[in-house]
This record gives structure tokens, C-alpha cells and sequence, in this order.
């Protein structure tokens, strides 16, 4: 169970949660903390980068006279005191207290703010600037609700209104000369692959969510299967078979016959008291794989408390499934228990009764009972019904696969594991 934790954690933690998340979450680990941090620093650095190439595009226009070239200055120092302020929140783990770490409404703000900015100072080459801004936004919805993005967008809409309609900016881009015209084509082709990039970006951000959520499902079927399961046998847990025999009772009441048996390993207690409780607890995993290899698939096998399980069999009236049990503790008395411990024998006793709708659990498992006790007082690895003991003579009822024998030394768990999913 603990593995299955980890597992949950590990796709939790490996994307990060919305910016409205409400929901209670582990706490971060500082390897995960550092892989926060680490990320931060590569977007700070990324969006520096950009900035400084934005800058070396106005320096081209202002070589050409298309833009003044202390744009490219004023630009350039705008993106490194934003992402600069952002690296410093960052480096305090001021923003870890945050719910997103990234920051992405205030820095997309900031970032559309500089754009805004530029446009103003240039608007022979603003469309360009334009053009980043979708770029902005389109990164920033990445990690945004909807409420955010709509802020974001609401800010940039206003900013080119205010610009356009309040401040009556024409916003252009130079294509008058050849030179004019290939480096405008320059700047919509490095805009264009930047937003290229973030759906790239996000494409993979919904495979790695697909991904996640897939193990994350593989990760809660093995734990509702463990859930349902004993630990130390493999075999379900009493509370999963009781609710079979519940099951069976129901079913019952429709006139469909089922059976159930109560099975005690004889002296047990001695096994434990001579051989050590570590060998008691590998000849407990011995039997159940045993059982669960030789039974059908509709049948609910679970251990019942110490060394006594119950078998539930849908479908088999007493009389034959007696006859199974019989054939069952055949298999266990011809197991050579020998390989696990020397000198180590091991049979079974079983009591077995019909399960009918009049009954209640507790009538049902107090007949089985009683006729467990009946095959222990006739001198054990026997099969008892509560009104029909099975003909040791008659042949075993077959399962649905040959008769298998296993037996499995404290080493070989792994054995036990894959007889227990033969079931």
C-alpha cells in the first residue's frame, strides 16, 4: 500500500495543480521543491532570452531608420528588471507560498505592459509588438483558469484601445523597401514559431495529463484491489467475501443455488508452536495459492480470521460442492509441504452447506461452522456437510484448468503472486 502512495504522489506533484485548486494536496518534498525552483529559473532565463532578441529586432529597424534605436534599450531593461523581480520571488520562495508559484497573471501583465510600452514609443513597427502579444497570452492560458486568462486578455484589449482609440496610434510594420519587407518577414516568422512553440508546449502538457491520469487510474484500481484483498495470503479479506456470501443469500432468494464452506487448517497452532510463525505465515501463502490455482474464477475464496477461510460457489448445490472441497483437500494433503519447512505436513478440514434465501449470513456460516466442527471431531482432513458428508470415494468435481500443486519457499513469494493471479 505504501508503494501505491508514493506512486499517487509522484503523478500529483509531476503537474501542478490549477491556480483555484481548493483541494488539500501532500506536502512538497524538497526534491519537488527544487524541481519547482528549477523550472522557474528556466522560464526567467527563456523570457530574458527573448527579450534580448526582441531588442536585437529593434536594433535592425532603428539600423534602417524604422524604429529610434533607444527602444531596443528601454525594451531590453524593462525585461530584465521584470524577469529579474520575478527570479528574486523566486529565489526567496516568496512564491512557494503562492498557489501559482509561476506568477503567470501579474508576469503576463508585466509582459504585455512592456509590449503595450513599445508600441507606444514605436508604432511603425507596433504590429509587431502586437504580435508578441498573442504570444504572451497564449503561454500564459497554459496555466491560468479562465477567470485569469479573461483578466489577462481584458488587460491587453484595453491597453491596444487605449492606444488606438484614446492616444489615435497607427500601428504598423515598415514594408516600403526589399530590406524593410524581409526583416518584417523576419519578425512574423520568429512570432509565429514562438507561438508554434507553446502549442507544442501544450500538446505535451495534455499528453503528459493523459499519461498521468491513466497511472493515476492504474494506480487506484491496485489499490481498491488491495483494499479487497488479505495481505499475507493474496486471498480476498473478510469483509470483500462476506459481501460474496451476502451476494449469494440475495441470489438465493431467486431460486438459484449456491454453497458455502468454512476450511480450517488442522493444527495449525502446532505448526506455528514447532516450526516458528514466519513458516506459519509462508504455509498460509502456500495454501491459499493453492486453492486459488484449483477453484473457479466465479468462486470468492477469503480468509476468514486466523488460519480458516471461506470459500463461497455460485452455482453448486451442496452435494457437489462437497464433492470440490473433497477434491480440494486432496490436493493439499498430496502437496509436499516438505520444501518449506522438513518434516512439515499440512491437511485441511471443511465444512460445507447450501446457502438458501431464508437464511441469514449468521444462519448460513453458523451451519458451515457447525459442520466444520463435525469433520474435526470425526478426526480431521475431512469435508462435512450440515446434512450430507461427501462420499470420500466419489470422484473430485473438476475445475475449470487441471489440478495444480504449488508450494512455495520463503524466497519465492513471486510464485505465490503469479498462482494467485491465476485465479
Amino acid at each position: 500500500m505504501a508503494r501505491d502512495d508514493k506512486g499517487i504522489r509522484r503523478i500529483i506533484q509531476q503537474v501542478d495543480p490549477p491556480a483555484d485548486w481548493d483541494g488539500d494536496l501532500p506536502p512538497l518534498s524538497q526534491e519537488e521543491v527544487a524541481g519547482r525552483l528549477r523550472k522557474r529559473r528556466i522560464i526567467c532565463a527563456t523570457q530574458t532570452a527573448s527579450y534580448a532578441f526582441d531588442s536585437g529586432i529593434v536594433v535592425l529597424f532603428a539600423a534602417i531608420g524604422a524604429a529610434p534605436a533607444s527602444l531596443a534599450w528601454i525594451y531590453l531593461f524593462c525585461g530584465v528588471v521584470i524577469n529579474a523581480l520575478a527570479w528574486g520571488l523566486s529565489e526567496t520562495r516568496f512564491t512557494d507560498r503562492l498557489k501559482d508559484h509561476y506568477l503567470t497573471v501579474p508576469w503576463s501583465m508585466a509582459s504585455t505592459a512592456s509590449k503595450l510600452l513599445a508600441i507606444y514609443l514605436a508604432p511603425s513597427i507596433g504590429f509587431y509588438f502586437v504580435a508578441l502579444i498573442f504570444v504572451v497570452l497564449s503561454f500564459g492560458a497554459l496555466r491560468s483558469t479562465g477567470r485569469q486568462a479573461a483578466l489577462v486578455c481584458g488587460f491587453a484589449v484595453a491597453g491596444l484601445g487605449l492606444l488606438m482609440l484614446g492616444l489615435d496610434v497607427h500601428i504598423a510594420l515598415p514594408m516600403d523597401s526589399a530590406i524593410e519587407r524581409a526583416i518584417s518577414l523576419f519578425c512574423l516568422f520568429s512570432a509565429l514559431a514562438r507561438y508554434t512553440a507553446t502549442g507544442l508546449y501544450g500538446g505535451e502538457l495534455r499528453r503528459m495529463l493523459f499519461e498521468r491520469g491513466r497511472d493515476l487510474a492504474e494506480a487506484s484500481r491496485r489499490i481498491a484491489e488491495m483494499a479487497q484483498m488479505d495481505e499475507l495470503t493474496g486471498a480476498l479479506n473478510r469483509r470483500t467475501v462476506m459481501t460474496g456470501l451476502e451476494e449469494e443469500i440475495a441470489r438465493a432468494n431467486r431460486g438459484i443455488a449456491s454453497s458455502v464452506a468454512l476450511i480450517d487448517l488442522d493444527f495449525f497452532k502446532f505448526i506455528n508452536d514447532r516450526f516458528g510463525h514466519p513458516v506459519g505465515d509462508e504455509v498460509l501463502r502456500a495454501f491459499a495459492a493453492n486453492i486459488l490455482a484449483n477453484i473457479r474464477s466465479v468462486d470468492s475464496f477469503g480468509r476468514y480470521g486466523g488460519e480458516e477461510f471461506l470459500l463461497v460457489m455460485p452455482g453448486l448445490d451442496p452435494r457437489r460442492a462437497a464433492r470440490m472441497l473433497d477434491g480440494l483437500r486432496r490436493i493439499i494433503a498430496g502437496v509436499d509441504w516438505a520444501a518449506i519447512a522438513p518434516g512439515l505436513k499440512l491437511t485441511m478440514s471443511a465444512g460445507v452447506c447450501g446457502v438458501t434465501g431464508e437464511g441469514t449470513i449468521d444462519v448460513v456460516l453458523a451451519r458451515a461452522d457447525a459442520a466444520l466442527y463435525r469433520a474435526k471431531d470425526e478426526g480431521r482432513n475431512r469435508v462435512v456437510g450440515d446434512s450430507l458428508t461427501a462420499d470420500p470415494m466419489a470422484p473430485p468435481l473438476q475445475p475449470e484448468w487441471p489440478a495444480v500443486s504449488l508450494v512455495c519457499e520463503a524466497s519465492a513469494e513471486a510464485d505465490i503472486q503469479a498462482a494467485v493471479r491465476l485465479s
